[in-house]
């Protein structure tokens, strides 16, 4: 893995698809350990989650009546949150009673998932899980904690897997962190 460069930004290599992969199989185990014998929706936050929610979908297919769904949210615009979450495109299918396992590619702040999960309780699920690749305790300035993380990181940039600057470097296999100068 080499170096990528985006809006003058370089990132260098941070987390390999492989390594990526064996943790997504890790995941799904933990999760059809624990949804067995319900029907669980995924809802897959777009856009960045969705590399990650397509393979996760998948590491779950012991789960036979599992669905996924997806939402659009933003928060971001370059390398910051705004702070301000906004509903792009939003869920229709009915949860109540459901198993939800809302898959995120990154928690962060935990704003856009604070929000999101308090939007899906109005709709009476039986009960609401989070699933992200990425976690960053440090940033976190809300009381969330997700059930199921991929990795933890450091309070840093990161493009790749599902992850962008200003929509480019989602399609890179890997994962990428801001170089330090």
């Amino acid at each position: 893995m080499k170096q990528v460069s985006y809006e003058g930004l370089t990132f260098e290599p941070y987390i390999t698809r492989e390594t990526i992969d064996a943790r997504v199989k890790e995941l799904g185990k933990d999760i059809m350990r624990d949804c067995a014998g319900k029907s669980p929706l995924f809802v897959c936050v777009l856009n960045g989650a969705f590399p990650f929610a397509s393979d996760l979908f998948r590491a779950c297919e012991g789960l036979e009546d599992a669905e996924i769904a997806f939402i659009r949210l933003k928060s971001y615009e370059g390398t910051g949150s705004t702070g301000v979450v906004k509903q792009m495109l939003g869920l229709t299918d009915d949860i109540q009673g459901r198993t939800v396992i809302v898959v995120e590619d990154i928690v962060d702040t935990g704003n856009t998932i604070a929000r999101l999960v308090a939007d899906l309780q109005a709709k009476n699920p039986a009960e609401v899980k989070i699933a992200t690749l990425l976690f960053k305790p440090e940033a976190l300035v809300q009381d969330v904690r997700p059930d199921y993380v991929g990795f933890s990181i450091p309070k840093k940039f990161i493009v790749g897997f599902g992850l962008d600057l200003n929509g480019k470097a989602r399609n890179l296999n890997d994962i990428y962190i801001l170089k330090e100068d």
